[in-house]
């Protein structure tokens, strides 16, 4: 369990009401993935919002070729983890490929990494009809969901690659009609990754929930990164919309702090990180 020291000021728990608050004083968010308490508490101290136990891990903790392969106990385990690591920054799980396939799912799905994996916010993928089902059966259960739009991993196969999504008009319409259907739907919180960031800037202001972008622009509401694209440590290329906040550092803390730092100022993403 992450102990604060002594001399530390208490920071006050990050809730879901707050983030909303944070988007209407035009205040950034951060958030980073995070995989286990170790990382969790260096992410507490750095003030750092948000910690996404994303299924990335499938690919960046595991090695697989894609997140599909991810399963619903993975992710209780690994949210439970970061659990033990935090005190005041709040806690988002990603649902896995197919553990909200209908609402009976997401529903079993999300009481096991609530109850289980101490989350305090489940994130979903998509904005199809049955995406949004799954959203307002959750919601009206208060459990607090964040939608994920624009390139959604688990749909990698369909999507044809990890691809730029929202680029053509039709496309661009498309997104800001699902990202009013999640809204509708009951999602607190949306996260947007690979669109352009006009489109993630319309989004945002055309919603009432925080945005949170990767891959987005600087215009959303607040930024998440993988947090090993963001020290540098991922196998192969690193994407073009990360940076590798541990170069030129002398501790992961440092990084993650920096990280934290140049969100809030409006610094990350810079121009070289915005993807075209």
């Amino acid at each position: 369990m992450y102990v604060q020291a002594a001399d530390a000021p208490k920071r006050k728990p990050v809730t879901v009401p707050a983030l909303r608050e944070m988007k209407v004083r035009g205040e950034k968010i951060v958030a980073l993935t995070c995989y286990d308490a170790s990382f969790a508490a260096h992410l507490e101290a750095a003030g750092v919002d948000i910690a996404l136990v994303g299924d990335s891990l499938g690919m960046v903790v595991q090695g697989r070729a894609s997140t599909l392969p991810v399963t619903l106990d993975e992710m209780v385990y690994h949210s439970a983890a970061v659990a033990r690591g935090l005190s005041a920054t709040l806690l988002i799980a990603d649902l896995p490929f197919m553990s909200y396939r209908d609402v009976p799912h997401a529903l079993a799905s999300s009481a096991r990494l609530l109850a289980e994996g101490g989350a305090a916010m489940v994130k979903l993928e998509g904005g199809t009809d049955w995406a949004c089902e799954a959203i307002a059966a959750l919601s009206v259960r208060d459990v607090p969901v964040c939608a994920h739009l624009g390139l959604t991993p688990q749909s990698v196969h369909k999507l044809g690659g990890y691809r730029m999504q929202g680029k053509s008009a039709d496309a661009a319409t498309h997104l800001r009609e699902q990202a009013r259907a999640v809204t509708q739907a009951g999602a607190e919180l949306l996260v947007l990754e690979s669109v352009p960031q006009a489109l993630a800037a319309q989004i945002t202001k055309e919603i009432p929930i925080p945005t949170i972008g990767i891959g987005a622009g600087r215009e959303c509401d607040g930024q998440v990164l993988v947090l090993y694209d963001m020290l540098g440590i991922t196998p192969g290329r690193r994407p073009k919309f990360s940076k590798d906040f541990l170069g030129g550092r002398d501790s992961v803390p440092a990084a993650i702090a920096a990280y934290a730092a140049d969100v809030r100022a409006g610094n990350f993403p810079a121009d070289e990180n915005i993807l075209g």
